[in-house]
């Protein structure tokens, strides 16, 4: 298998599982087809990227691969390709930022009751 076959694979199932978890679609019919699918099983397929990357990796992977080895392993790199690719091309970061200042920089705490300044209830500067 050549290199180009499993890049058009990774982003063949990326297109396809982005589209059917978080676009519209055409028409708004893959809207359409979200809401009628519920909250079963299908429902819940549709809202999970990274369920939903399995499942349509398995028709390139059949396509794609030779033999059952290959395309076992072809499906699960197409699915991964695409998790990947969506975690790259997401807008928020994937974990949120945490500054610590050690609580004496920090404007939301309050002075000690001890402090000379007796400004106790404004925050610190």
């Amino acid at each position: 298998m050549r290199l180009y076959w499993l890049v058009l694979g990774m982003l063949g199932v990326w297109r396809i599982t982005h589209l059917l978890s978080a676009e519209d679609g055409p028409w708004n019919l893959i809207v359409w087809i979200r809401r009628r699918v519920g909250s079963g099983f299908w429902g819940n397929l549709f809202d999970c990227f990274y369920c939903l990357s399995l499942w349509v990796a398995i028709p390139f992977a059949w396509v794609i691969g030779a033999g059952a080895k290959e395309r076992f392993c072809l499906w699960l790199a197409f699915s991964a390709g695409a998790i990947l690719l969506e975690r790259a091309t997401l807008n928020e970061p994937a974990t949120p930022n945490y500054f610590e200042h050690g609580g004496q920089d920090n404007a939301m705490l309050r002075e000690s009751e001890n402090s000379a300044s007796g400004n106790d209830l404004q925050p610190k500067a």
